[in-house]
């Protein structure tokens, strides 16, 4: 194939990969950091998978220079990480921790010394345990805490930083963590999950203001939220309904606010009968909707969508998927809906491998709140990756699962979207939350053993993509 018919990106695109602090750094006890509410959460007996915690992880907070290295050699232009809050404030408030500030500043130097460049995330879910002990995200005082957090490493840091995201994912913050309780804090409540992601929103448009206040002119702030599109299992009036409850939950629950300065109707009444109460007070909207420069986009998969009873001869099955092979997972009794499986190809995580599903939701997305710059901050997939006798780790899998992405992102952006960077989730194989170290979605093979860093070939064809800033079309025969 010659290059003439590879896919090109537009100039100046940035490709990246990603990390989050709690799944990497390991250190916990290093340079005066406090316990995160991932701390505890991980130590307590069977919240996640075999026991594992993040206490050691991928210890970058000892081997940054080595991973910074490791990512310049890939050609990547940025590094996605995130900063953890009880580094920096060990107990949720106060002067900052300087000992904390530093590494974070020896990692920028780091990245930048090999020509890439830091993409910081303010908060990837580890909250200080000394701020849940007070309430956590169900408290409107964390959201001023947030804001001070923001303000304290926006300007220790804004001078060499250009992109920054306020929240990580807030709709699993606030709901997988307080009404599921499958993450930290593993709290199963909806009035508290509610009070979490209206609160978690809140400190989004404070921290906006903060970081503002100090980072540099040019600096460009956001917010990622993981999104999803989300197709009806059937053209039946019940099952479009169900959809419709279920994206207004997952997507413009976080969306609408954000870009719009206003909560979905229909869920906000709904939340208002479960609460019982009002949950916004006078003034909050206008805050969360801050003026942000782009939008975040984390996809893994799309959301097939039914009603939570299906009628008698109702089809339970997804797009491809017959009646026999489908499962029907109910969603929070409220939204009147059940998630079904369709009969694609899944990742070792079980995850639908859905690759138009990006160039939808990405089109989608400047369809409903217009055009606006947009990074996918987050995309990857878990495979069973092991290395072979002579060393290598050969991930097929992984590299046509990101190769149908980018080509559903070139795509989207051939329609007319302003996709600005991909980040590749993530670095390094490492401690994957609830599921420990049973996933292992890096670019890299993590031997937890002896922490040696082996590139995948996903990390090869990562980099070949990086430096043509294009990618083939076909696959390899």
């Amino acid at each position: 194939m010659s290059p003439d018919d590879r896919l090109s990106f537009p100039p100046g695109f940035l490709w990246g990969t990603a990390t989050a602090s709690y799944q990497v750094e390991g250190g916990v006890h290093e340079d005066g950091r406090g316990g995160s509410i991932w701390d505890t959460f991980s130590h307590t007996p069977g919240k996640v998978f075999h026991g594992d915690t993040g206490d050691v992880a991928c210890e970058q907070y000892f081997r940054y220079r080595d991973d910074a290295a490791l990512i310049g050699s890939l050609g990547l232009g940025a590094y996605r990480f995130s900063i953890a809050w009880p580094r920096i404030q060990p107990d949720g408030s106060g002067p900052a921790n300087q000992r904390g500030l530093d590494y974070y500043r020896r990692l920028i130097a780091a990245l930048q010394d090999n020509g890439v460049q830091p993409a910081v995330t303010l908060y990837h879910w580890d909250l200080p345990q000394a701020l849940q002990d007070k309430g956590g995200w169900a408290s409107r005082d964390t959201c001023e805490r947030f804001a001070e957090f923001s303000h304290l490493v926006g300007e220790a840091l804004g001078a060499d930083v250009g992109l920054w995201i306020t929240l990580n994912e807030p709709w699993v913050s606030a709901f997988v963590g307080h009404e599921l309780g499958e993450h930290a804090p593993g709290i199963r409540n909806t009035e508290t999950a509610v009070k979490a992601a209206h609160n978690l929103l809140l400190a989004h448009g404070k921290s906006v203001r903060a970081l503002r206040s100090v980072v540099r002119p040019d600096a460009w702030v956001g917010i990622t939220l993981n999104l999803f599109p989300v197709h009806p299992v059937t053209a039946s009036p019940a099952d479009a309904e169900a959809a419709a409850h279920v994206n207004a939950y997952v997507n413009r629950w976080f969306l609408d606010p954000a870009l719009r300065g206003s909560y979905p109707a229909w869920l906000h009444a709904r939340f208002r009968e479960v609460i019982g109460a009002e949950f916004v007070a006078d003034g909050d909207l206008e805050i969360i909707r801050a003026d942000i420069d782009f939008l975040g986009v984390n996809f893994y998969t799309t959301r097939h969508v039914g009603a939570a009873q299906a009628p008698e001869g109702h089809l339970e099955g997804g797009r491809g998927a017959g009646a026999a092979s489908a499962v029907r997972r109910p969603y929070p009794w409220y939204l009147g809906a059940a998630e079904v499986s369709p009969d694609v190809p899944r990742t070792a995580k079980g995850w639908a491998i859905e690759p138009d599903g990006l160039r939808e939701l990405l089109l989608w997305l400047r369809a409903e709140y217009g055009d606006r710059p947009v990074y996918v901050t987050e995309n990857g997939a878990s495979f069973a990756d092991y290395v072979r006798p002579g060393g290598q780790v050969c991930d097929p899998e992984r590299v046509a699962y990101l190769r149908r992405h980018f080509i559903a992102a070139h795509e989207a952006i051939a329609a007319g979207v302003d996709l600005r960077g991909y980040f590749v989730w993530s670095l390094l194989d490492n401690f994957e939350w609830a599921d420990g170290y049973s996933q292992r979605f890096g670019i890299v093979f993590t031997d937890y053993r002896t922490q040696e860093r082996i590139p995948k070939a996903s990390a090869a064809f990562l980099a070949q993509v990086a430096r043509d800033n294009a990618v083939s079309p076909l696959e390899p025969s």
